[in-house]
């Protein structure tokens, strides 16, 4: 209670003492560092001179701000050529001339001349081909028909070959039906091999009989030839 009391009493003395000194503060305010004459000028040799104000931009913002006063030599200030020549690239990059600006574009625009032409030649030459696609397609679709045809009809064949060999139906599947199917494949080949067979000797036979025609030939002609000559002296 008593501690209460005192600090009640303690802040009614700090709220009378701020009304005596007319709401100003209990402590003094560092001074505004104004420097009303003269320019600064950085020390190099200070140490807490910052670097900032050691480079040659501050230079050119001293010299600018105060002018002769400032000390600055403005010889200093100029670009060296390497400066100067990586400044002018970098302005012929950023803003280039008008006329390289006309260039660049002639440059863009015939590249895109050139890539539509090509796209449409190629387009033109695609839809000469499309008639002799589409019919290759159609002749390709027949060819796949035909096949799937011919392979569902050699089934039913394989089927019922197998119900006339066993005496009931059986699955496609079924290790009886694969082996009907590889004795029918093996005599297939067969029967493709003994017709290629008879073709080449066939064909063998035919080149054998136009060279025997070739040989006799020259026989007759010069038959001919003879007896042309007898009848003329005759």
């Amino acid at each position: 209670m008593a501690a209460a009391v005192a600090r009640c009493e303690a802040a009614a003395f700090l709220g009378r003492w701020r009304l005596l000194l007319g709401g100003a503060r209990a402590y003094n305010a560092r001074p505004l560092r104004r420097r009303l004459g003269g320019v600064y000028i950085p020390d190099p040799s200070n140490p807490r001179t910052p670097e900032w104000q050691l480079q040659p931009a501050f230079e050119a913002k001293l010299y600018g701000r105060h002018g002769a006063a400032s000390g600055v030599d403005p010889a200093r200030l100029w670009p060296t050529p390497q400066q100067l020549a990586e400044i002018e690239a970098e302005e012929r990059e950023l803003w280039p001339a008008l006329r390289d600006m006309e260039a660049a574009l002639d440059v863009k625009e015939r590249e895109a001349e050139t890539k539509r032409r090509q796209r449409e030649e190629l387009i033109a030459a695609r839809m000469a081909k499309m008639p002799q696609m589409i019919a290759d397609w159609r002749r390709e679709k027949e060819e796949r028909k035909a096949k799937e045809h011919e392979e569902k009809e050699r089934r039913q064949r394989l089927l019922a070959e197998a119900r006339e060999r066993f005496g009931h139906n059986l699955d496609h599947r079924s290790p009886q039906f694969q082996e009907l199917m590889q004795e029918m494949e093996k005599a297939r080949r067969k029967e493709l091999k003994q017709q290629k067979k008879q073709r080449r000797e066939e064909a063998l036979a035919k080149k054998a009989a136009e060279a025997a025609a070739a040989a006799q030939l020259p026989a007759v002609e010069e038959e001919a030839e003879v007896e042309t000559s007898l009848s003329q002296t005759t």
